[in-house]
């Protein structure tokens, strides 16, 4: 065989194996899919019936038939199914997208500007107390000021999505707390963001001496006027661009709509926002639009697939394999610290603003929740060298805790509620059955 002829069969023995093992990824990432969502469901109307959130079985489901828990037993031509590979992540980050956008649309921009001074106040608080409570104490146990540094940074930045699935399930989307749970939250996401985009240019260069404070808030001001910019844009343009007048086609309307969330959340990302706070900016933005009705009926749809996905994504990422009674220790302290940073930071000013301590309470509840910041961060930590597995595994264990502790105190509360307030019941059941 001549050289030409053998370098044409390599060329298209490997096109070959290119292809199929993009066929075979293609297969896997389906079939991770099909078993998230039903294991997800299924909890779903376990809690239901067990008067339990929905939301914390969609993440238990996840925990479940996880890679770290029953995924690892399912393998098929000796490879594990269920493997949360990067185009699952991205499925999952899509749905927390989705969950951002339906919760803007119950939000006006003269509601959120009308609660600015309070949002504003709760959600600064909800990362200044928790940053420099983290950061001190954890310095006290003998960690470095930059390891305390990203450990405090992953305390920071709330998960707002699981809130408001609770909050949607008591039809309490609309109420006081919720409307300054949300406010916050965006305020909150923005300065953990610009809070991670500091410590992560620190973490890279690998040392606190050097951080020039003036370059710190320069970064901060800039992220959080990227923000405005993003909102007053998308305030002017979106009513204008989604219009029943231009979009008279079937389906136009919700198209252009997934599109202009979908690209809000990707300028936001390249901005160096949180791609959730684009959505959230669109969602708003068109809550006064005259296709309302139509967008809110339709993202429901999406909704019931993409949000107990994100949930059952979120729970299958946690691994805890490693753990041992160290690593137990740090985290308990850090589950304290991140719950009582919360209540301290979120819930006091909140019963200030709300007048109301059981309303104010909810909103420090509200806000425990940890996310994919936390997450964020932990990688970021572990990547650079400076965090130790171990230390990254308590930051797991925190997000893991936050994230399932946050509905079943909610819920609590509401509970309640409904106890001391009957006639409250009524209203929900009559709702629901419209819905």
């Amino acid at each position: 065989m001549s050289l030409p002829n053998i370098a044409l069969y390599v060329v298209i023995h490997l096109q070959a194996n290119g292809k199929l093992a993009a066929e075979a990824s293609f297969i896997e990432t389906i079939i991770e899919v099909g078993i998230l969502l039903f294991a997800a469901k299924l909890m779903a109307e376990l809690f239901l019936r067990l008067k339990l959130p929905i939301v914390l079985g969609e993440l238990l489901a996840g925990m479940i038939v996880g890679p770290f828990a029953l995924g690892a037993f399912i393998v098929i031509d000796g490879r594990q199914i269920i493997q949360i590979n990067e185009t699952i992540r991205v499925l999952g980050e899509i749905g927390a997208i989705v969950i951002l956008f339906m919760a803007g649309l119950e939000m006006t921009p003269k509601e959120f500007l009308r609660g600015g001074k309070a949002s504003f106040t709760v959600g600064t608080l909800g990362v200044v107390v928790p940053f420099f409570a983290g950061l001190l104490i954890f310095q006290q146990f003998g960690f470095d000021a930059l390891q305390s540094m990203l450990i405090a940074t992953a305390l920071t930045a709330t998960s707002i999505a699981i809130s408001i699935q609770v909050l949607n399930e008591f039809g309490k989307i609309k109420t006081p707390e919720a409307r300054l749970i949300i406010g916050a939250a965006v305020v909150d996401d923005i300065l953990a963001i610009a809070v991670l985009s500091v410590v992560s240019t620190i973490a890279v260069d690998g040392g606190v001496d050097d951080v020039d404070l003036t370059v710190v808030i320069i970064t901060i001001l800039e992220v959080l006027g990227f923000f405005a910019v993003m909102l007053l844009v998308a305030v002017i343009i979106m009513p204008r661009v989604i219009s029943p007048k231009l979009w008279q086609a079937k389906g136009s309307v919700e198209g252009i709509t997934t599109a202009s969330f979908f690209g809000a959340a990707a300028l936001a990302g390249y901005l160096g926002l949180s791609p959730i706070v684009g959505a959230f900016a669109v969602g708003m933005a068109l809550s006064t639009a005259k296709v309302f009705d139509k967008i809110e009926h339709y993202i429901e749809k999406v909704g019931l697939i993409f949000a107990p996905l994100f949930f059952a994504i979120i729970g299958a990422q946690v691994d805890l394999r490693a753990v041992n009674i160290e690593i137990l220790i740090i985290s308990g302290i850090l589950i304290l610290v991140a719950v009582a940073t919360k209540l301290l930071g979120c819930g006091l000013p909140a019963i200030f603003f709300l007048k109301n301590k059981a309303q104010g309470m909810r909103v420090g509840i509200g806000m425990i929740s940890r996310g994919e910041v936390g997450l964020i961060v932990a990688g970021v930590g572990v990547t650079s060298g400076i965090l130790a597995s171990d230390v990254y595994s308590t930051i797991v264990i925190m997000v893991a805790v936050t994230t399932i502790i946050t509905p079943i105190w909610l819920k609590m509360e509401y509970r309640k509620e409904q106890r001391k307030n009957p006639s409250d019941t009524d209203k929900e059941t009559t709702q629901d059955a419209k819905g």
